[in-house]
């Protein structure tokens, strides 16, 4: 049998997504990258604003469609849209088969095989895989979980990379406990939870000598890892661990919060060699009053403090961040405090986003909510800024020397690589363009110089 899998929305997804196909190759099942040839199709959807839930909607059914004009038989919806549109999905789109939420997505094994068995599957949470009414007589089930033989030992989920064989992410937490209140993540993938410290050590290590040689470390909120489990934040100790294990070459850390960004995290970053110097800390904006509002723990003099505390011992960090524009009650003094905090720090990398109103958050029921029309004004107004702020910041790098990762070839041109250094995070930032790269390959490390730099890329020269 073959199995398609399509995984949309952030890399935490992604790694939802590896770990499913990781189960699936366990068994007498072949992965195909072509839909028209699959048996079984997953779609592991993103429900976290309207334009992600839009997209998911419109591969869910593009994937139903090979029901009539491929091999399909059966589509699974997987990830935060089954997880929060269960019901709503399983009533209006007849064509899906199976709905599986996001904490028992391991299950995958199970549900492949009710699916095959005449059952229509809606699977949520750990004790409701059950046949719903009308389905038919229970059956027999032939797959049980992951089927991993379970040792003394910790062991990593069994996992399919689908990045490139020299990066991978290590998600080390799910949920959240922020409760933003723009934000539906509570709501979909539950409160936050660490991940045991030997399992993510037995995942690291894994990832690692699979070739991996630069780890991600990804959750909802990375600061405030362990506290759940430990009492006590381990974020930085994991950095150290994670630095003395062989063959990593960069360790990078997204998804920060202000709040919980200590001085001994500071510290990690500043003396481990394997930890690039890259802080991501989503600020969403720089109005106390809004910050308020969008239930921050954060105010602007305090995010001033450790802005300038991480530039002052960490000489040659980058810093990257996103903003909404748009939120609830938001007035022009609100947006020009955001311009001015923009203006005066000068981020390497930033995001904007123009603020969706998400059902059953506290935001979604304030009043003074924003027309579209300004939103995209705000929007386009602050990007322009930003844009300003790279290209000074790219250009003020030529002449610099840096180390890069190859990660392949401008299409057509056999002599220009497409490339990033410790300053750009993968599918997020812009990339460096590599003259004079013909040979190279994809995973390669070299040194090059920075000849030219603009508002979102750099081209440079190789040494």
């Amino acid at each position: 049998m073959k199995l398609g899998l399509i995984s949309l929305g952030c890399p935490k997804n992604l790694v939802d997504s590896e770990v499913m196909l990781g189960i699936i190759e366990k068994y007498d099942i072949e992965i195909t990258n072509d839909p028209e040839a699959a048996e079984v199709i997953i779609v592991n959807t993103c429900g976290f604003i309207e334009s992600a839930k839009q997209e998911s909607i419109e591969t869910i059914l593009s994937m139903a469609a090979y029901k009539t004009e491929g091999c399909c038989r059966h589509l699974i919806v997987t990830g935060c849209l089954a997880q929060r549109y269960a019901q709503d999905l399983f009533r209006d789109m007849p064509e899906i088969d199976a709905l599986v939420g996001t904490n028992v997505f391991k299950d995958i094994g199970r549900v492949i095989d009710r699916v095959m068995q005449g059952e229509r599957v809606m699977h949520l949470k750990d004790d409701d895989l059950l046949p719903l009414p009308g389905a038919g007589q229970t059956l027999k089930v032939s797959l049980s979980g992951s089927g991993l033989p379970q040792g003394k030992e910790i062991q990593a989920d069994p996992r399919k990379l689908t990045t490139p064989p020299y990066l991978a992410y290590l998600k080390i937490a799910e949920g959240c406990d922020n409760f933003c209140s723009f934000c539906a993540i509570p709501l979909i993938r539950g409160r936050y939870t660490s991940k045991p410290y030997e399992q993510v050590m037995a995942e690291a290590k894994d990832l690692a000598d699979r070739g991996v040689k630069e780890l991600v470390v990804i959750a909802q909120d990375t600061t405030r890892y362990g506290q759940d489990l430990y009492g006590k934040l381990r974020l930085a100790e994991l950095l150290r661990d994670l630095n003395d294990i062989p063959g990593l070459k960069w360790i990078r850390v997204l998804y920060s919060y202000p709040n919980t960004f200590t001085d001994e995290l500071i510290d990690a970053y500043a003396t481990l060699p394997k930890v690039c110097h890259y802080v991501d800390l989503p600020l969403q904006h720089a109005s106390d009053r809004l910050l308020h509002a969008m239930r921050r723990r954060d105010k602007l003099e305090e995010t001033k403090k450790l802005l300038k505390k991480l530039r002052k011992r960490i000489p040659d960090i980058v810093i990257r961040t996103t903003f909404i524009v748009g939120f609830p009650g938001e007035t022009e003094e609100d947006f020009a405090i955001l311009k001015e905090f923009v203006v005066e720090q000068k981020f390497e990398n930033a995001g904007v986003f123009r603020y969706s109103r998400e059902e059953n958050t506290a935001a979604a029921a304030m009043p003074d909510q924003i027309p579209e029309e300004v939103k995209q004004d705000r929007y386009d107004e602050l990007m322009a800024i930003q844009a300003g702020i790279s290209e000074e910041t790219h250009r003020a790098m030529e002449d610099r020397e840096l180390e890069v990762v190859v990660e392949g070839y401008e299409e057509g041109e056999e002599n220009l690589a497409v490339a990033r250094s410790y300053r750009e995070a993968p599918d997020i930032d812009g990339s460096i363009f590599v003259e004079n790269a013909a040979g190279l390959k994809p995973g390669d490390f070299i040194r090059v110089r920075i000849e030219q730099g603009f508002a979102y890329e750099v081209v440079a020269s190789r040494l």
